[in-house]
C-alpha cells in the first residue's frame, strides 16, 4: 500500500479533491494568484473612517497589496474617474485601469480582473451592513454595478 493510502486517504477521496479543484478553480472560488500577479490597489479613504482600513485589510488576506491614502477629496477623486453620485462608495479604490468603489466582494473583484469587461469599473454603493470591512450580518444579496458611459447594468449579485 502507497504512503497515500497508509494515510486513510483513499483513491475516491483523491479523485473527489482533484474534480473539486477542477471545477472550482475556473470558476474562481480558490485564489492562488500571488500579490505579484495581481494589479496593486490604491484606495482613497476619508481620514477617519475605520471601515475603509478593514477593506484594505480584508484585501490584502486575498493577495492584494494595498495602500491606503487618507483624502478630504473623495468627490474630486470620483469625478475624475467618472462615478456617478448614485454609485458613490464608502472609497475609492484605483485598480490596474479599474475605479472600483466601495465594500465590493473579492468574487466580483476577482470577475473583474479576470474577464477585463470594457468599463470604467464596479461599484457596490454606500456601506452595506455585512459586507467585506463592515460590521454586522448580510441581509440579502450584493448588487455590484457596472460603471460605464451606458445606463446602470448589474454586474454582479453576490
Amino acid at each position: 500500500m502507497d504512503r497515500v493510502h497508509e494515510k486513510g486517504f483513499n483513491r475516491r477521496q483523491s479523485a473527489v479533491v482533484a474534480l473539486t479543484l477542477l471545477f472550482a478553480a475556473p470558476l474562481g472560488v480558490f485564489s492562488v494568484a500571488s500579490a505579484e500577479d495581481k494589479p496593486a490597489v490604491q484606495l482613497y479613504k476619508n481620514p477617519q473612517c475605520s471601515c475603509c482600513e478593514e477593506y484594505a485589510a480584508y484585501l490584502r488576506q486575498h493577495g492584494f497589496s494595498v495602500t491606503t491614502t487618507p483624502t478630504h477629496n473623495l468627490s474630486l477623486i470620483r469625478r475624475q474617474h467618472g462615478v456617478p453620485e448614485q454609485l458613490a462608495g464608502c472609497h475609492t479604490m484605483i485598480i490596474g485601469d479599474y475605479v472600483v468603489e466601495g465594500h465590493v466582494p473579492i468574487g466580483a473583484l476577482n470577475k473583474l480582473l479576470r474577464e477585463r469587461p470594457k468599463i470604467r469599473g464596479i461599484s457596490l454603493p454606500g456601506m452595506p451592513e455585512g459586507s467585506p470591512g463592515m460590521t454586522g450580518e448580510k441581509t440579502e444579496p450584493f448588487t455590484i454595478y457596472e460603471i460605464s458611459d451606458g445606463e446602470e447594468k448589474v454586474f454582479a449579485v453576490e
